[in-house]
């Protein structure tokens, strides 16, 4: 099903610019909802991956990230209140063959913790035997490709005070992304401001 996917991807409308070292590209597909990918110039790593779906009024709704961290500053007054710098903050960071989360501020040690697959839920579950820590969280790049989830694939490691949960992208994850990576490779993108994606 990641053959699906690809077709989307390939199908939706998209625009390109370089800037500050970064390939960014923005889909909109036909239902109107957009998402936006930054990759590394140098590497092709996939840095941030946001979407945005219509508004209930028409207008354009916020932007919600899949991959990579906030990189805007909150406004408290449109936020509320914001939330202790110590607690523990939980982001994902993908490398070329694994799907990566890295939770920061969790300073127990390595068998504190327990990470668990629920193929029947099709989460993970991220828990401390302390009980100071819980995340139930889904992949969802397996959703888009309506693959399961794996125990198997999931390792996971401490340092720095960082949990770092990885999980073995599985083959058809790979060749999609490779498949997509040979495309993005082929776009025109402007330095200056956005142009039409259309492969060279």
């Amino acid at each position: 099903m990641a053959e699906l996917w690809l077709g989307k991807l390939q199908s939706a409308q998209k625009t390109c610019i370089i800037q500050d070292g970064r390939r960014k590209i923005h889909f909109t597909f036909p239902d109107g909802t957009e998402m936006a990918e930054e990759y590394d110039t140098k590497t092709g790593d996939l840095l941030v991956r946001k979407w945005r779906k219509k508004g209930t009024l028409g207008g354009a709704g916020r932007w919600e990230i899949e991959i990579g961290e906030q990189s805007t500053p909150i406004n408290l007054e449109m936020e509320g209140l914001m939330e202790s710098s110590a607690n523990p903050i939980f982001v994902r960071k993908d490398t070329k063959t694994h799907f990566q989360w890295r939770v920061r501020n969790l300073p127990y040690p390595i068998d504190n913790y327990k990470v668990v697959a629920k193929p029947e839920e099709r989460q993970i579950i991220i828990s401390t035997l302390n009980k100071k820590y819980y995340k139930k969280f889904n992949i969802p790049d397996l959703e888009r490709c309506q693959l399961g989830i794996d125990q198997s694939a999931i390792e996971f490691a401490h340092a720095n005070n960082t949990l770092i949960v990885s999980y073995k992208k599985p083959s058809e994850v790979l060749n999609m992304e490779n498949k997509f990576q040979q495309e993005v490779k082929k776009m025109k993108a402007s330095k200056d401001g956005d142009v039409d994606c259309t492969p060279s």
